[in-house]
């Protein structure tokens, strides 16, 4: 029984060694494994400037210091009435570019209609004053051609009139002696009263040919003036394309000035929204420097919002340490606010140049007085367990990180 029991025993104490030398064989390799450490590291997250967009003056703050605010919610308010009154000038504005759209673009059909038949009525009318003048011409003519008929005939009766007054002078003496018929004298003075009322006849005649045509005269004067009417006309009714084009032009116009005006009511709209500034992303309030009834200006900064969701760790190395190191290579950080609470993460990226060359005075080392300083390369950390360090860890915390390198 004793000899049972000391066997026992020595199994016990046999596992005990074995894992006392397994503990201090993974104390060994884990203290003599490859690794690089910098304490030249901090805690890093996102941090949201927020500004005016608009200016205006502070109505409602609904937000404290170090309050812990959703994406959407409301932070502040801006007193809205101007930007209201704006917004219905542009609504105002867009109704009355609307209605002279409408009109101008009503305008247009009835333009082509008028215009047409503007043109056809100038065209008949210059092709009727062409007709009346062809006509007046052909009147003209004829009534010449019995200016001259009448003048000939003038001349004949004239010649016939004064023969037959020569034979009453002749006949005259011869009657009287009783030589000749009283029959024959008679004759002789009818026909010379017949001659002088040919001639008083053919004389008419020309008067009415002469007057005739001197109506004709002045009727084509008057044809003359109606024609360079109607053609000033016809010319003038020529451009309907040109006025159409001008009526569509301005309807085009009016169509620009509304999506113009529409423009503008949109542009009121938003500013009317922007009064009630929300948060952009979730976050702890930080920085607030705005307080009821300030006077904002546009670009104005307010307050930030700091992320605690989305961290990561920022370590500097210096760059003779960055020679084994690769993405994806574990790390344990140690926060020093958690007094040596150790998480865990690894490499996910390593910065394109120094921390030194995107400061603000980089070094100049041109000087002849060049002292070689040991640059530091920024390096990225990603934890692995992103939901326990969220809410724990604070932008800006300092740490010391741990690259293995194998």
């Amino acid at each position: 029984m004793a000899e049972t029991t000391q066997r026992g025993r020595q199994r016990w104490v046999l596992a005990a060694v074995a894992i006392a030398i397994a503990a201090g064989a993974f104390i060994l390799w884990r203290y003599l494994s490859p690794r690089e450490s910098t304490d030249d590291a901090q805690v890093s997250g996102h941090v949201s400037p927020l500004a005016a967009r608009i200016g205006g003056t502070v109505k409602t703050v609904h937000v404290t210091d170090n309050q812990v605010v959703k994406a959407g919610d409301v932070l502040i308010e801006l007193d809205p009435r101007d930007y209201q009154i704006a917004l219905d000038r542009a609504r105002a504005d867009l109704a009355a570019a609307e209605a002279a759209a409408r009109g101008a673009q009503a305008a247009v059909p009835i333009a082509a209609t008028t215009t047409s038949s503007e043109l056809s009525a100038a065209q008949a009318g210059a092709s009727n004053a062409d007709a009346g003048l062809r006509v007046l011409d052909r009147e003209t003519d004829a009534s010449q051609a019995k200016l001259a008929a009448a003048t000939a005939k003038l001349d004949e009766v004239t010649a016939n009139a004064t023969r037959a007054a020569q034979d009453v002078e002749r006949l005259r003496p011869l009657a009287a002696k009783d030589e000749i018929s009283k029959q024959m004298m008679d004759a002789a003075i009818a026909a010379d009263q017949a001659g002088r009322a040919a001639v008083s006849s053919a004389q008419a005649a020309i008067r009415e040919a002469q007057a005739n045509i001197e109506t004709l005269k002045a009727r084509r004067t008057v044809a003359q003036g109606a024609q360079q009417q109607a053609q000033a006309q016809a010319r003038s009714a020529g451009t309907a394309p040109q006025q159409v084009s001008l009526t569509q032009a301005k309807a085009q116009g009016a169509e620009a000035q509304v999506l113009q005006a529409r423009a503008a009511v949109d542009q009121a709209t938003l500013n009317l929204e922007r009064t009630t500034v929300r948060a952009p992303v979730g976050g702890i309030v930080s920085r607030k420097t705005v307080e009821v009834g300030q006077v904002i200006q546009p670009g104005q900064a307010l307050l930030a919002l700091t992320s605690t969701q989305d961290v990561w760790v920022t370590a500097n190395f210096k760059e003779t340490q960055l020679q084994k190191m690769r993405t994806g290579q574990r790390v344990e950080v140690d926060v020093d606010a958690y007094g040596g609470h150790a998480f865990r993460g690894h490499i996910d990226s390593i910065a394109a140049a120094t921390g030194a060359t995107f400061s603000l005075l980089p070094p100049e080392n041109a000087s002849g007085n060049f002292v070689k300083v040991v640059q530091r390369v920024p390096v990225k950390i990603v934890l692995d367990d992103a939901g326990a360090a969220a809410g724990q860890l604070r932008p800006g915390m300092s740490a010391n990180a741990t690259v293995f390198l194998k």
